[in-house]
């Protein structure tokens, strides 16, 4: 079985990154478990927080399933023509402390998709996440790339994913990731 973890840097609830994960995981190949992580609940990062409470349930949560996870997926929103800052915040606290970025990130396969209103998709935001995964070590995946525009003509009102095209892109994306991961 191959274990995926996917997390959405939105923490709207009508997301379309939400809900494209949300899709994924109904579209996961046999053979693959996809988890849905989250990002909710993780504070703006403040070392002197992290020193005097140590690493937060909410973190520790998405930790703990990220290690448990034989590859990771990041669902990117689009803000200003680049990354998240919420997203990239998350992240930031998984790598606290230092010590567990090798242990975490290094060389875990990880692939990077999105949604987004605007005509290009998310590629300015994918393209944004490679020097935080050069840096983190892990093992991006080039041969997919899933950018969805104009989400809001394939998503409902609560975020759902409803068109048919997009999803079979999706379960395509998915299974060929997961092929990586797998070592195939």
């Amino acid at each position: 079985m191959t274990r995926l973890l996917g997390i959405s840097g939105s923490l709207r609830k009508a997301s379309f990154n939400s809900g494209l994960l949300r899709a994924a995981t109904e579209l996961a190949p046999d053979g693959v478990a996809l988890l849905a992580g989250s990002i909710t609940g993780i504070p703006l990062y403040n070392g002197d927080d992290e020193r005097e409470q140590g690493i937060l349930p909410a973190v520790q949560a998405l930790k703990q399933q990220l290690a448990e996870a034989d590859g990771l997926l990041l669902f990117t929103p689009e803000y200003n023509n680049s990354l998240p800052g919420v997203f990239k915040n998350a992240i930031d606290w998984l790598t606290r402390p230092a010590s567990d970025i090798g242990p975490l990130f290094g060389g875990k396969p990880v692939a990077v998709l999105g949604a987004s209103p605007g005509g290009f998709g998310t590629i300015l935001a994918q393209d944004a996440w490679l020097p935080v995964l050069r840096t983190l070590g892990t093992r991006p995946w080039f041969e997919g790339r899933l950018m969805v525009s104009r989400a809001q003509s394939v998503f409902d009102a609560e975020g759902n994913l409803t068109d048919e095209t997009t999803r079979q892109r999706l379960a395509q994306f998915i299974a060929g990731f997961a092929a990586f991961t797998a070592g195939g």
